[in-house]
């Protein structure tokens, strides 16, 4: 109810006429005055792009543009192999508040689609940005301490190295010691490194040579993150590629055909035939010889052979091999200080 004032334009006097309103009215007038109020919704946010994808990780994130009126107590990002992601799905936790952030994903699967948003909770719920899609995939790099950059391939569980090992020092910053002369190399039991020949031409394709006591030492071979490949995974790596797991123990030649699935194909940096070469795995084997125990050079295009962290006994570890004139691989040992190719696998 409400007075209203009325004056009579004849007499000029002034009469009070009494308004009731009807509760529908008064929920409007209330409602009218709540509205200028700010309200408390969800926030809003965009998703920004995927970027440095790199076999099984990957980096993404959002930009919080509202917070709804709230404060923003979580946000990250989600991804699932459908359409739209939530959080029942992978999630990333980045921190709270608004503004933009950047969420880096790991265990992802090689070679699969995948769908992201980013998302913002607050008092109200959750919002989430514009989906994005992006794909894994089997390739990547790695970087040794030198700065040399090799390329990387994901072959079932494992992450190898595609190219031979080239660096010159220990993780730790430590030199590996290069022995050219014959004499010296021969009965070496410290870690030592050499290039085919004696030539620096060969080591951008065929990488350096290493005795097996530069594979050993403790001071570390491999990029960081990574190790020099040991008799174990090289036998998952046979087996995933075809071999008979009966035979992965075995020494000698083993196998039908998969050491041409590990060899380069054709006879650009292997010589002729390079019998059953396919490269199937993408393992990219390429035939840098090797150095005897005594200092002598043998085997360039013609023989791939690679140092495994096992050791036989006081002088001997074992090793793989590849040919050219076959497609099997040779599992035995060979005297500790020969000097071989090097492959590693991510940890």
């Amino acid at each position: 109810m409400y007075k209203h004032f009325i004056r009579d334009q004849l007499t000029g006097r002034i009469f009070v006429k009494t308004v009731l309103l009807s509760a529908a009215a008064s929920i409007l007038f209330s409602c009218s005055e709540d509205s200028t109020e700010p309200s408390n919704s969800v926030p809003e946010l965009t998703t920004a792009e995927v970027t440095d994808i790199t076999g099984t990780t990957a980096k993404c994130g959002g930009i919080i543009t509202s917070s709804g009126g709230a404060s923003v107590t979580v946000r990250g990002v989600c991804w699932s192999v459908d359409e739209l992601p939530s959080l029942e799905d992978s999630t990333t936790n980045d921190g709270t508040g608004t503004g933009s952030f950047t969420s880096e994903i790991t265990g992802l699967t090689a070679e699969t689609q995948y769908y992201i948003r980013a998302y913002a909770v607050n008092s109200a719920g959750t919002g989430y940005g514009d989906t994005k899609e992006f794909s894994t995939t089997v390739f990547g790099t790695v970087t040794d301490i030198d700065g040399n950059i090799y390329e990387t391939r994901r072959i079932g569980d494992q992450w190898w190295m595609t190219e031979n090992l080239k660096v010159t020092h220990y993780l730790n910053g430590d030199s590996i010691a290069e022995v050219e002369d014959a004499a010296e190399w021969d009965g070496l039991a410290g870690g030592v490194c050499c290039n085919y020949g004696n030539n620096e031409s060969y080591v951008g394709t065929y990488g350096k040579l290493y005795n097996w006591f530069a594979v050993n030492d403790s001071r570390g071979l491999a990029p960081e993150g990574w190790h020099v490949a040991s008799d174990e995974e090289w036998q998952e790596l046979e087996i995933f590629i075809g071999m008979d797991p009966s035979e992965a123990g075995d020494t000698g030649y083993r196998g039908t055909d998969e050491g041409g699935k590990l060899k380069e194909a054709g006879t650009e940096n292997w010589a002729t035939p390079n019998t059953a070469a396919t490269n199937e795995s993408g393992f990219t084997a390429l035939p840098g010889g090797y150095r005897g125990p005594e200092g002598d050079y043998s085997s360039i295009y013609n023989s791939a052979l690679f140092w495994v962290t096992r050791s036989i006994s006081e002088n001997a570890a074992y090793s793989r091999m590849l040919s050219s004139s076959d497609g099997y691989i040779t599992r035995t040992g060979r005297v500790k200080n020969s000097g071989f190719s090097v492959r590693c696998v991510k940890d």
